[in-house]
C-alpha cells in the first residue's frame, strides 16, 4: 500500500500560522522595549502543532486549515508535509496567520496571535468533510469559528470517531457542544475560566468520556464517570514552554488513534502519559513544532521508567 492509500486515522481541524519568535532575557513589561538575542521564523499555530505531534507520534495524520494566497502560506506547506502530515487547506484572500511569540529565559511565553485566513474556516467543505469522516480520532481546538467546531463534531459523531477538544485559547462554550465531544483538554487556567463561564443553574456540560486537566510541570489530572487519576511529570530543566500543551494534544490524539474501540479508563491513563511524555521532552528544546519529539525518542523515555515497549505493545 502506498503512502497515499495510508488511512488518516488523526484529523486535526484547526489554525496554521506561521511562527515568528524572539528569545529574551525577560518578558517586556507595558511600554518598554527589551532587545532580542535570537529570532526564529517557522510554522506554528495550535492545529498546525498538533497535528505533527500526531504524526510524528506514528499517526497517519491530516490537518483541515485555512492558508492565504501568500508565500508563508507555502512555507507552512513545506513544513507541514515534511513532517508528514497530509493539508487539505482552503485558500483565503485573507493573509495567512501569524504569531509573534516572546520567550524568555526560563522557557516561559507571551504570544499575540493574528488569525487571518483562521478566521475564514467555517463549516466544512465536501474535501473535508470526507477527511473527518475518514478518522478514527478527531482533534479540534478554539482558534477557528465555534460554527466550525459544531459541524466538526456533527461530523465526526456521525462516523463514530473519538471526538476530542482541545478549549485553548479559553472562550465560553454550549452545554451542547461539551456533552457531545469524548475528550475535553484543558490547562488549569482554561479548567478555571469554563468553571467561571457557567451561570447559576445552567448545565455546565460534561463530556462523555473524560476530562484531562494539564498541569504544567506537575503532570496531568484526568476525570472521568467515577474515576480520577492524577499523572506526575518528570522534572526537567524547562527551555521553552511554547507548543508543549500542543504537544500533549497531538500525541494523546495518536495514541487514542492505536486503538479500535472506545477508550477504557487504563488506555486513557496510557495515552495521557504517552503525551505527557512528549510535552515534557518537548519543553527542554527550543521552538514550537521543531522541538516535538519522535515516536522513538518517547518510547525510549517511557521503556527507561519501565512503563513498557510502546502504547501498541502494551495492548497486544
Amino acid at each position: 500500500m502506498s503512502a497515499t492509500e495510508l488511512p488518516t486515522n488523526v484529523v486535526v481541524v484547526g489554525s496554521a500560522n506561521v511562527d515568528i519568535t524572539c528569545s529574551v532575557d525577560r518578558l517586556p513589561i507595558g511600554g518598554e522595549t527589551v532587545m532580542a538575542a535570537a529570532r526564529r521564523v517557522g510554522a506554528g499555530g495550535k492545529g498546525a502543532n498538533q497535528a505533527v505531534a500526531a504524526a510524528r507520534s506514528g499517526a497517519s495524520t491530516g490537518l483541515v486549515c485555512a492558508l492565504g494566497k501568500d508565500s508563508e502560506a507555502e512555507l507552512l506547506r513545506s513544513e507541514l508535509g515534511a513532517a508528514g502530515v497530509r493539508i487539505h487547506a482552503r485558500r483565503s484572500a485573507a493573509p495567512t496567520g501569524t504569531a509573534y511569540i516572546t520567550v524568555d529565559a526560563h522557557g516561559e511565553n507571551s504570544i499575540v496571535v493574528a488569525p487571518g485566513a483562521n478566521a475564514e474556516l467555517i463549516g466544512l467543505q465536501a474535501e473535508e468533510s470526507n477527511a473527518v469522516s475518514g478518522a478514527r480520532v478527531v482533534l479540534m481546538q478554539l482558534e477557528t469559528p465555534l460554527d466550525t467546531v459544531r459541524d466538526v463534531i456533527a461530523t465526526a459523531r456521525a462516523a463514530d470517531a473519538v471526538i476530542v477538544l482541545n478549549a485553548a485559547p479559553f472562550r465560553a462554550l454550549p452545554a451542547a457542544v461539551l456533552n457531545d465531544i469524548d475528550i475535553l483538554i484543558v490547562n488549569e487556567h482554561e479548567a478555571g475560566e469554563l468553571a467561571a463561564s457557567v451561570a447559576d443553574g445552567e448545565d455546565a456540560g460534561t463530556p462523555r468520556l473524560a476530562t484531562v486537566t494539564t498541569l504544567g510541570g506537575r503532570g496531568a489530572v484526568i476525570n472521568g464517570a467515577g474515576f480520577r487519576e492524577l499523572l506526575e511529570a518528570d522534572q526537567v530543566e524547562v527551555v521553552d514552554t511554547t507548543g508543549a500543551g500542543d504537544t500533549f494534544c497531538g500525541a494523546f490524539a495518536a495514541a487514542l488513534a492505536e486503538l479500535r474501540h472506545v477508550p477504557r479508563v487504563s488506555e486513557l491513563v496510557a495515552a495521557a502519559r504517552f503525551a505527557m511524555t512528549a510535552a515534557t521532552l518537548a519543553v527542554q528544546r527550543s521552538g514550537a513544532i521543531a522541538a516535538i519529539p519522535s515516536r522513538a525518542e518517547v518510547d525510549a523515555v517511557l521503556v527507561g521508567r519501565g512503563a513498557g515497549r510502546s502504547l501498541a505493545g502494551e495492548r497486544r
